[in-house]
């Protein structure tokens, strides 16, 4: 499995890890009130789960599993997947932490916006590698 690959799944299974802890304390929440301000945290709840976990998963099993048409380990221009494995992460940190911390509504569209960059730049690098069959 390549490097990146590993570095996809692990963070994809750091904001499981992270969205399931921040579910669970909602859910205990609802039973036995811990903090009023604790509500704030299911945006950062969906975010971790759903662009953190899912999309990360995703990006990190396509990146392995893509078909490769050249001999060896080259997998397109990695740069790219790089960068998205980077504004991914980035962005979500951003979002989360806006929603919870109240912050200004700039912040979570920007982390939005980095959400978006990196989706783009990943179809950019896996663009190449999704040929049809030959017919």
């Amino acid at each position: 499995m390549p490097r990146l690959s590993r570095w996809f799944i692990r963070a994809s299974l750091l904001d499981l890890a992270t969205g399931l802890t921040l579910g669970a304390l909602l859910l205990i929440h609802k039973g036995f009130p811990l903090h009023a301000a604790l509500w704030r945290m299911l945006p950062a709840h969906f975010e971790c789960l759903l662009l953190g976990w899912t999309l990360q998963l995703a990006m990190g099993v396509a990146f392995w599993i893509l078909p490769r048409f050249q001999q060896g380990p080259v997998r397109g221009n990695e740069a790219l997947a790089w960068w998205a494995f980077g504004l991914l992460n980035g962005g979500v940190s951003l979002a989360s932490l806006s929603w919870t911390l109240g912050g200004p509504e700039w912040l979570a569209l920007m982390g939005r916006l980095l959400e978006g960059a990196a989706a783009f730049t990943f179809v950019a690098h896996a663009w190449p590698r999704v040929k049809p069959f030959a017919t």
